[in-house]
C-alpha cells in the first residue's frame, strides 16, 4: 500500500474561486492578496519558508516590540531576519509609546530591514492589554493617533507602506474599529486588517464577518483586509463574497498546515486542487520544519523544543497513537524525531474532515485586563501617560 497523492481534485462541478485583483500596498503590488498573520512563536523564518513554498502572498514575522528592537535585543533582531528570497520582507511591530514606535520604524527604514511594516493593535493577551497595548490601545484615540502619526511619518521616509491589524474593540460595549480605521486612513496607513472579534472574545465563538463588511463600507478609499475563521480556501472565498474585502489574513488555520496557502493559491487560479497529504507527507514536513528551526535558532535543542508545540496541529485527525504523540511532544533531537516518525504508518492516507477545521484552542470569553480607569474616558489622563512611558514590553514574540 502506498500513500495517496498529496494533491487531489474535488468533485465539485464549479470550483470556488477567489475573485480579487492584486493588492496595492504603497509601491508594492501583491498578486495574491493573502497575508500570513503574525503569530507569536509560530511565524518565524522557518515556518514562513514552508508556507511560501505553497503559494503567494505576504508572510509577516512574529510580533517584535519597539523597545526591544531599538535596544537591539538579540532575539528581536533574530525575529526580524528574513531569508534572501523573501520577495516582500514584512515585520509586525508592537508598541505603546509613540516615540519608541517611531524610533523602531526609523531603525527598520534606515537599515533597510523591511519592505512592509504592520502595527499590532489586536493582541488580546493580558500582559499586553493590562499595559494599555494591543487591542486595548485604540480606545485611547489620542494615543492611537499619535502612534499612527509617528509610525507613518518615519515609514514614509523610506516609502515603506505601513498597515495596521486590529480587533473590533475591547468588548461589544466598547467598539473602536470604525473610528480607528478612519484615523488610520487619514494619517497615511496603507491598509487596515480587521479580526472580527473583540478582545474579550479572545478566540472563542465565531468571527463577526459582518463587522468586516461594515468596515469595508466605511472605508471605500483604502484596502481593507479580513481576518478570522479562515480554515480553508472555501472559507476565504466565502469571506470575500460576504464582506467585499481586498484581501484575507490567515492565522490559526495554517498551523500544522502550511499547504493551506497552496489551497488558497488554487482558489485564486479558479481550480479545485486541494492539498490532502497522507501521513508520509506530514511526517516529511514535520522533519523539515524541525531542521529549519534548528537552522533558525542555530541550536538543535532550541529547534526541537520549538517544534513540539506544532505536533498536535500537524497530526490533527490522523490516527497516531497516544504513546507516539506523547513522545513527539517531548522530542529532544533530530535523530530521535526521525526514529519516532519512522514508527508511523506512513501508508496512511489523508483522513479527510478530521484533519480540517479549527486549529488551536479557542478558549472562552473573558474580561479583558486593562489599566485602572482605562474605560472612563477616550483620552489619556496623566496617570495613563506616566504608565505608558514605562510600559513598553522588552520581550518580543508575544
Amino acid at each position: 500500500m502506498t500513500a495517496i497523492a498529496d494533491v487531489t481534485e474535488n468533485a465539485a462541478p464549479t470550483p470556488a474561486k477567489l475573485e480579487l485583483p492584486p493588492l496595492k500596498l504603497g509601491k508594492h503590488t501583491i498578486d495574491t492578496p493573502v497575508i500570513l498573520a503574525p503569530m507569536a512563536g509560530i511565524t518565524n523564518k522557518a515556518f514562513r519558508r514552508l508556507c511560501r513554498e505553497y503559494g503567494g502572498g505576504v508572510y509577516v514575522t512574529e510580533m517584535v516590540t519597539s523597545r526591544a528592537l531599538v535596544e537591539r535585543n538579540t532575539e528581536s533582531m533574530r525575529i526580524i531576519s528574513h531569508d534572501p528570497d523573501e520577495e516582500l520582507r514584512s515585520i509586525q511591530l508592537y508598541g505603546v509609546d509613540p516615540k519608541t514606535v517611531g524610533a523602531a520604524v526609523r531603525l527598520i527604514v534606515e537599515e533597510d530591514r523591511a519592505d512592509h511594516i504592520d502595527l499590532n493593535f489586536g493582541c488580546p493577551v493580558p500582559k499586553v492589554t493590562r499595559k494599555g497595548g494591543g487591542a486595548a490601545l485604540p480606545w485611547k484615540t489620542d494615543l492611537f493617533t499619535a502612534i499612527i502619526k509617528a509610525a507613518t511619518t518615519e515609514a514614509a521616509r523610506g516609502e515603506v507602506p505601513l498597515t495596521i491589524k486590529m480587533r473590533k474593540g475591547i468588548n461589544e460595549d466598547h467598539l473602536t474599529y470604525i473610528e480607528s480605521g478612519k484615523i488610520a486612513r487619514d494619517h497615511g496607513v496603507a491598509a487596515v486588517a480587521l479580526h472580527g472579534r473583540t478582545a474579550s472574545q479572545y478566540y472563542s465563538g465565531k468571527a463577526d464577518w459582518d463587522s468586516i463588511a461594515r468596515l469595508r463600507e466605511a472605508l471605500p478609499d483604502m484596502p481593507v483586509l479580513g481576518n478570522g475563521d479562515i480554515w480553508s480556501a472555501e472559507d476565504a472565498v466565502a469571506m470575500v463574497q460576504q464582506t467585499g474585502v481586498d484581501g484575507i489574513v490567515v492565522g490559526r488555520g495554517c498551523m500544522g498546515r502550511p499547504w493551506l496557502f497552496g489551497d488558497l493559491q488554487a482558489a485564486f487560479e479558479g481550480t479545485d486542487k486541494r492539498y490532502t497529504p497522507g501521513l508520509a507527507k506530514v511526517a516529511e514536513t514535520v522533519y523539515r520544519h524541525a531542521e529549519l528551526l534548528t537552522e533558525y535558532f542555530e541550536d538543535e535543542f532550541k529547534g526541537l523544543r520549538d517544534i513540539r508545540k506544532h505536533m498536535a496541529w500537524y497530526f490533527k485527525g490522523y490516527p497516531v497513537g497516544g504513546d507516539i504523540r506523547s513522545a513527539l511532544a517531548q522530542v529532544p533531537t533530530l535523530e530521535v524525531l526521525r526514529e519516532l516518525l519512522a514508527q508511523l504508518d506512513l501508508d496512511m492516507p489523508y483522513p479527510g474532515k478530521d484533519a480540517e477545521g479549527q486549529r488551536g484552542r479557542a478558549g472562552s470569553p473573558k474580561k479583558t485586563h486593562l489599566p485602572d480607569g482605562w474605560l472612563s474616558t477616550r483620552e489619556m489622563n496623566e496617570n495613563h501617560k506616566a504608565m505608558i512611558a514605562a510600559a513598553e514590553l522588552d520581550i518580543s514574540g508575544g
